[in-house]
């Protein structure tokens, strides 16, 4: 999402009646995401990902959230290696030794879930799977500050410094995001930024966390597919994005990296999850949420 545009109006708190149907989206989007975990290896292409992905979104009622979204002509958005975000899914095979950024939107009942995993394609460099570890982590101490009378800026913050002091570059030029009856809704969520400033956290507020974390510089342009982001410096990036709603002052996690994990963890293949880091606050990872009334 470009820091410039894109995102207007006014941030929209959400009933829990809109919580739970946003989080009926994002559920899709954590089992299309456990589905590729499934398929992808070295060979496939991310076209034959994008199908899969596809397939699986309708059959389950719904509809692909990307899919013709400011024009955008897949339904996954695939970026290998150094390309950061918004990747169209091509018949170039995967390689072993690519990592994969794969990012899903799916629209149900009048509102999106939007949910992203960076994959590790058969053996990986130590440096490709450190660089997803602390992407990864920047993720859920960002999480961990998505709480009631918090702003915006300690979300960043928290992602900035985790990054930066392990010697990674935090893109500046896209975003995390409002979420709920649009794809991207106010209020923007920067990976970078100072503590206690930008909007105020409150109880019904919905965002995508979504750290874009590069091995070398932060600086990135975009090719002339007009979509691709890439690292100026070609080296690669890594990019994880969760849901988050803030309920009864805290932040609940709507989507879920459980069947990436539990398809990655039955092929042998490397992934990262909670059981490697923890926060200091233990965050709501339930499938089904508790909402107050209201």
């Amino acid at each position: 999402m470009n820091l410039l545009s894109r995102i207007f109006g006014m941030i929209d708190l959400k009933k829990p009646s809109e919580i739970e149907l946003i989080r009926q989206s994002a559920q899709i989007v954590s089992k299309t995401l456990g589905l590729i975990a499934e398929h992808i290896k070295p060979g496939i292409t991310t076209l034959e990902l994008d199908k899969i992905a596809e397939t699986f979104i309708r059959d389950n009622g719904g509809k692909p959230g990307f899919l013709g979204l400011y024009g955008f002509p897949n339904t996954l958005c695939t970026s290998v290696n150094e390309q950061v975000v918004h990747g169209i899914p091509n018949n170039k095979p995967l390689q072993e030794g690519d990592i994969v950024s794969v990012d899903c939107g799916v629209w149900k009942n009048g509102y999106y879930g939007d949910h992203a995993y960076t994959f590790a394609i058969g053996e990986v460099s130590e440096e490709k799977k450190r660089l997803m570890k602390v992407t990864f982590e920047s993720l859920i101490l960002g999480i961990n500050e998505a709480k009631q009378f918090n702003r915006i800026g300690d979300i960043s913050h928290a992602v900035q410094y985790h990054c930066e002091r392990n010697g990674y570059g935090v893109v500046r030029e896209l975003v995390g995001h409002g979420l709920g009856r649009k794809m991207h809704e106010a209020p923007q969520v920067p990976n970078f930024g100072k503590k206690r400033v930008g909007p105020l956290l409150k109880n019904g507020l919905v965002i995508a966390i979504e750290p874009m974390i590069n091995l070398g510089t932060h600086e990135v342009y975009t090719l002339s597919d007009k979509w691709t982001v890439v690292t100026k410096d070609k080296k690669p990036s890594a990019h994880y994005e969760h849901d988050v709603a803030i309920i009864n002052g805290k932040p609940t996690v709507l989507s879920t990296f459980e069947y990436v994990e539990d398809a990655l963890r039955k092929k042998g293949d490397f992934y990262v999850s909670d059981e490697t880091f923890k926060p200091k606050n233990p965050i709501n990872y339930n499938s089904t949420i508790t909402l107050a009334a209201g």
